[in-house]
C-alpha cells in the first residue's frame, strides 16, 4: 500500500554542497535620485529624533539635580 522511498546514494548528498547554479540572478536596479533623497531624509529624521530625545532626556536622568531638588522640597516644607 505504502511505497518505500528509495535511498539516496551518499555521494550524491555529499556533492550537493558543491553544486553551483548556472542561472545568474537579474541585475539590481539602480536607485533613482528621488529614492536616494527620500532614504537620506528618513535617515536624518530618525537620527535627529534620537539626538533630540537624548538632549531632552539627559537633564531628567542626572542624579545631582534630582538630589538637590529633593533637598529644596524638604526645606520648603520645613521637615
Amino acid at each position: 500500500m505504502f511505497r518505500r522511498r528509495e535511498s539516496v546514494p551518499f555521494s550524491f548528498v555529499a556533492e550537493s554542497d558543491r553544486f553551483r547554479s548556472n542561472v545568474t540572478p537579474p541585475p539590481r536596479e539602480r536607485a533613482t535620485v528621488s529614492q536616494l533623497a527620500s532614504r537620506s531624509l528618513v535617515g536624518l529624521t530618525v537620527v535627529g529624533g534620537l539626538v533630540g530625545a537624548l538632549i531632552l532626556g539627559l537633564p531628567a536622568l542626572s542624579p545631582a539635580q534630582s538630589a538637590s531638588h529633593a533637598e529644596q522640597t524638604e526645606a520648603v516644607h520645613g521637615h
